[in-house]
């Protein structure tokens, strides 16, 4: 069933944002008046979503996040609560950066734990899987489990969520153990290998 967009009334949200259908903005969060945010998306507790900000459907942003410009969120996105988003490589209060913003992509079905950081100019790859804690400074590829202060990929997980027995780099396949989807390993890229 399709309901409108909804926001607690201790929320903010600013006159021109544009929420999906069914997408529910919970106590004391801040959505401005450029964020673009898709249907069914659930916005927990104290979250901050900037004006460059483009949010697909299906997205799950936990309590004291803050989603700053220049960042998109792609359908599905799992993010932890305390989650830190940055669009600044080198911030200074005295100088004026806001040119200078990086832009920051977390594609679609991916997962940030709780109290990771996600450093601006980043790509996170599709269901790739950031553990709790971990700093993100470069480029993360699909299905990828990083983990780590600078994040070091370990592994890779499936759609669902499951870790695949892979090596970190070479040639390999696996199986989802919860769903059956097949992957393949060849050097450092991982495919469904059943993929429509």
């Amino acid at each position: 069933m399709t309901t409108p967009a909804w926001h607690h009334n201790t929320a903010i949200v600013d006159d021109g944002a544009q929420l999906g259908a069914n997408t529910k903005v919970w106590h004391f969060s801040h959505v401005c008046a450029g964020a673009r945010i898709g249907e069914g998306c659930s916005l927990g507790q104290n979250v901050f979503v900037a004006n460059d900000v483009v949010i697909g459907a299906g997205v799950k942003i936990q309590n004291n996040v803050s989603v700053y410009d220049a960042v998109t969120l792609e359908d599905d996105v799992f993010c932890g609560p305390s989650a830190v988003f940055t669009n600044v490589y080198n911030p200074r209060a005295a100088v004026s950066r806001k040119s200078e913003y990086l832009r920051t992509l977390v594609k679609r079905g991916a997962t940030l734990g709780a109290n990771c950081t996600i450093v601006c100019g980043t790509t996170v790859g599709e269901y790739a899987f950031v553990g709790a804690g971990s700093v993100i400074n470069r480029d993360v590829p699909d299905y990828a489990l990083m983990v780590g202060v600078p994040a070091r990929r370990i592994g890779w997980m499936s759609r669902n969520g499951e870790r695949l027995g892979l090596a970190v780099r070479g040639e390999g396949e696996a199986t989802c153990p919860a769903t059956g989807e097949r992957y393949r390993l060849q050097g450092d890229v991982v495919t469904r290998v059943d993929a429509p």
